[in-house]
């Protein structure tokens, strides 16, 4: 690691504690519901080491109470697709050769993504994985103690900590507008679209087509194109 990454990765540490106690949280939520619909101990803190992913771990938690477990596993593969987006995003930005880019592209979560996202387009791969590596830290030891200690989901809205999960991307959200028009741009058409399919589908599908706001993302600017061109020529 290179001076400059290491000071990327100091500095990805720093920024993550935020998002890993909001991680934590919620990982103490998906813990204490593993643990209520007999998942065992062991299953949800090794599910939470692995997949690292609060989304699917929930959707897939939930899924399996009603459904057959294809269908759970393809719902929870299906609000993962907005890792697709990032992935092509941040692949001009990733170092080395295929594995080295494949063990950098594991650290892609959604606080960590954003905070990597620089002025010019491009992302700051190391501040990426120092941004992740405390919310995994977080993430599994909150499972972990979630299984063990158990909280009822009544006191876990009495102390509010069934918001954390919301309110967590919440502060991503305006952290990203305040950055970018197009953020703007995109957060108010997915809006929109949610708001939209809302009359005809389930949430969870109205969220899904809001995904396709992203897509606003692939119109990149001219002078941005330029500077990434200029960037690799460098390299």
């Amino acid at each position: 690691m290179t001076s400059p990454g290491r000071q990327s990765f100091t500095s990805g540490l720093r920024l993550g504690i935020g998002p890993a106690l909001a991680t934590g949280v919620l990982a103490l939520n998906f813990g204490a519901e593993a643990r209520a619909r007999g998942w065992g101990t062991v299953v949800p803190v090794a599910f939470s080491a692995f997949a690292f992913s609060g989304s699917a771990q929930f959707t897939l938690l939930s899924s399996l109470s009603g459904a057959t477990v294809l269908a759970a596993v393809v719902a929870a593969m299906v609000i993962n697709v907005r890792y697709l987006v990032m992935s092509v995003a941040i692949a001009p930005s990733l170092h080395g050769g295929r594995l080295a880019r494949m063990l950098q592209a594991q650290a892609i979560v959604d606080a960590s993504f954003l905070a990597a996202h620089d002025k010019d387009g491009r992302y700051d791969v190391w501040r990426m994985i120092g941004v992740s590596v405390p919310q995994w830290i977080f993430w599994t030891g909150g499972t972990a103690v979630g299984v063990l200690a158990a909280p009822s989901p009544d006191l876990m809205h009495e102390l509010g900590l069934d918001v954390a999960f919301p309110a967590f991307f919440v502060i991503l959200l305006i952290d990203e507008v305040r950055r970018s028009r197009r953020a703007v741009v995109a957060g108010l058409l997915g809006g929109m679209i949610a708001a939209g399919l809302l009359f005809v589908t389930s949430p969870s599908y109205a969220l899904l087509g809001a995904a396709a706001a992203t897509l606003i993302g692939l119109r990149r600017r001219s002078d941005e194109a330029v500077s990434v061109r200029t960037d690799r020529q460098r390299q």
